[in-house]
């Protein structure tokens, strides 16, 4: 049993009461301490507060909002893509949006400017070949006048035959520029279509007829084949005949010099009348078939121009058939033949 003196006990309880009262104290000042600071704390919490709301307003309004007005018309600018934008959310990061438009609409005035870059090429191209065919002719013209010039006009045999090739030389430079306004005017739209009614199989048997003799000439054999009778459309005759002679007499170049068969076949497709020119001959190597309606295009330079022509044919086709609101098609394997396909409406 331990021996506690009461001396003892009292020293023990003095330290317990001295410690509780101790703490007591500093809870008491921290207390105090805490009431004093606390107007500078609350203070202090609305400065936070304030400065938080002001700080998030100015980059809503002069920021986030700016932003969004330079997405929304980045967007507009970019067609196609503003239905995408409208379906947009609030909740999607503004900032990833306008830099995902940005990377969308360089990517796309990249490819305009490719584009652009493309056709600077074809233009290259074609006043090339503009130069090219008025030149041809054109020195034809100097070598026969120089010739007669230099004595030939007297000799009766020799200027009746130089001025028959300078006549054909005239008539192809004329062809030319007549064909290059044609295209023009169906480009700009001034050249308006007279529409009407009438029998696209009757106005085909008149167009082979009228090459009848080109066909004998390379030895051509034009068969018309047809379910119907009759196959009235409704479109400019006129311009319906320009087109058929352009192909029929490309077949009739181009056909197989051997056996020579050119087929026309007609075809009810829906609303319109399908129509097809096909030949035997040479072909259109697959590489150079998205380019045959462009205007002087020739697969092969130095046998096109043997056959003749403007080089324009093909590309008058295509937008007189383009001016009817209808396509033209080709389809080709070199070596075997070549088939132009086109639709006209019903009449």
């Amino acid at each position: 049993m331990i021996n506690t003196s009461p001396k003892k006990i009292a020293i023990v309880n003095a330290v317990i009461i001295t410690i509780i009262t101790a703490v007591f104290d500093i809870i008491i000042a921290v207390v105090y301490d805490f009431f004093q600071l606390l107007p500078f704390i609350l203070t202090l919490a609305a400065v936070f507060i304030v400065s938080f709301v002001i700080i998030n307003y100015s980059l809503e309004k002069f920021i986030y909002q700016k932003i969004k007005i330079i997405y929304k018309t980045i967007g507009q600018l970019k067609p196609g893509k503003k239905e995408e934008i409208k379906q947009k959310t609030k909740s999607e990061d503004v900032l990833e949006i306008v830099n995902q438009v940005v990377l969308d609409w360089n990517e796309e005035k990249q490819k305009e400017i490719d584009e652009l870059k493309q056709m600077a090429k074809y233009r290259r191209e074609f006043v090339g070949n503009v130069s090219h065919e008025l030149k041809t002719p054109i020195f034809n013209i100097q070598g026969y006048i120089l010739t007669l010039l230099d004595g030939g006009i007297d000799d009766p045999e020799i200027n009746v035959k130089f001025l028959k090739k300078a006549k054909k030389s005239v008539n192809r430079m004329i062809a030319i520029v007549e064909d290059l306004e044609e295209i023009n005017k169906l480009e700009s739209g001034e050249l308006k279509l007279k529409k009407e009614t009438f029998d696209l199989l009757e106005l085909t048997r008149e167009v082979v007829e009228f090459l009848e003799m080109k066909a004998e000439e390379f030895k051509a054999e034009i068969t018309i084949r047809s379910p119907f009778r009759t196959i009235k459309v409704l479109a400019d005759k006129r311009r319906v005949r320009q087109v058929l002679i352009n192909l029929i007499d490309n077949a009739i170049k181009y056909g197989n010099q051997e056996n020579n068969l050119i087929k026309i076949s007609f075809y009810d497709f829906h609303d319109n009348y399908l129509v097809e020119v096909s030949d035997n001959g040479i072909g259109i190597p697959e590489e150079n078939l998205p380019r045959i309606f462009e205007r002087f295009f020739r697969t092969d330079f130095s046998r096109s121009r043997e056959k003749g022509g403007s080089g324009l044919g093909l590309a008058i086709v295509k937008h007189i058939i383009e001016a009817h609101q209808q396509t033209i098609t080709v389809r080709s394997e070199y070596g075997k033949g070549t088939t132009f396909s086109f639709t006209l409406g019903k009449g």
